[in-house]
């Protein structure tokens, strides 16, 4: 706090010039009979710092505050020979050419608020980062057949998180969201160079070198139907030019516990496209269990770990990893 004598100056400083006897200084009719007031306040301002006295731009009245300014008041009427306005103990309106008193300590200061923290981003907003990462991981690997030890670890690493942020699957509530035409976008099956996977399948890069296109899987829900649908392209010796078809292998699927998915092969459908799409479709049925290899049972199942409207991970009975989006 400031010290009242540092505010308040002793009397014997004011400097006010006693009032003017009338015998000694003529007045004119149309003169104020007694000193103006800006011999006063002027003296005040030279007594007192710029910090304490301040100018509106209105008006030509004196206004006291605080305890300094009641304590001025009597001296200011015993040299001044008149009397200054009451103090009010509100604020009063500034007129134009006035002086008011003001005290160093009737300043204050108001701290705005911190601008509110970010919010912490949403689930859903997190789950569509962590589907956009591992698409990321997963893309140019030519659905996993191009991919490395290295491309494997990360697709695996990505996918595990996205399942851990979308929690357990439960298709007997969720089941119409398998509905549809699905697009193979990764297996790490594929990895193995056979079209099969972990299991017997087509091998690529021989004499008969098979070239894989796009795969997908059909699912309808009512029928319980399930179809793998793979683009393949076969080569021919040359001059002969290579023989483009799409495979469909026709399966039927049922529930076991709240995420599995058991599907039972029934055939394979081979269609001819491109310059040949005139010739019919050949079926393939299902081999008799007694011609049946032991690796191929002609049934399999498989997890789904992660399925919303556009997503899908399953894990199958081998650890293959696959990665599906809507087509």
């Amino acid at each position: 706090m400031i010290p009242h004598d540092k505010i308040t100056p002793p009397l014997s400083k004011l400097n006010f010039s006693p009032p003017l006897e009338p015998s000694r200084f003529p007045v004119s009719p149309g003169a104020p009979k007694h000193p103006p007031r800006r011999t006063a306040m002027a003296s005040l301002s030279s007594l007192y710092p710029p910090s304490l006295c301040s100018c509106s731009s209105s008006g030509s009245s004196i206004h006291a505050r605080n305890s300094t300014e009641s304590r001025l008041a009597p001296s200011l009427s015993r040299h001044t020979n008149h009397r200054l306005p009451a103090v009010s103990s509100c604020r009063p309106k500034r007129t134009r050419g006035s002086f008011v008193l003001r005290s160093a300590l009737e300043d204050t200061y108001v701290l705005e608020p911190p601008p509110p923290a970010r919010p912490p981003a949403s689930s859903a907003e997190r789950i569509d980062c962590l589907k956009l990462k591992l698409l990321g991981v997963v893309s140019g690997l030519n659905r996993g057949l191009a991919a490395t030890e290295d491309d494997l670890k990360k697709a695996e690493a990505a996918a595990k998180e996205l399942e851990d942020a979308g929690g357990l699957v439960d298709l007997a509530c969720d089941l119409d969201k398998l509905q549809g035409r699905w697009k193979l976008v990764y297996s790490s099956a594929f990895s193995s160079r056979t079209l099969g996977g972990s299991r017997p399948g087509i091998p690529t890069g021989r004499l008969l070198p098979v070239t894989l296109g796009q795969v997908f899987q059909r699912i309808d829900v009512v029928s319980r139907d399930f179809d793998n649908i793979a683009e393949l392209q076969l080569g021919a010796p040359w001059p002969l030019p290579p023989v483009d078809l799409t495979a469909t292998l026709a399966h039927k699927f049922e529930l076991i516990g709240s995420a599995k998915i058991k599907i039972n092969f029934e055939k394979t459908t081979v269609k001819t496209t491109g310059n040949l799409n005139q010739l019919p479709p050949l079926d393939i049925p299902k081999l008799p269990e007694a011609l049946r290899p032991p690796s191929n049972p002609g049934s399999g199942d498989f997890e789904v770990t992660f399925l919303d409207g556009d997503t899908r991970i399953t894990r199958g009975d081998r650890g293959e990893l696959r990665v599906f989006v809507v087509s």
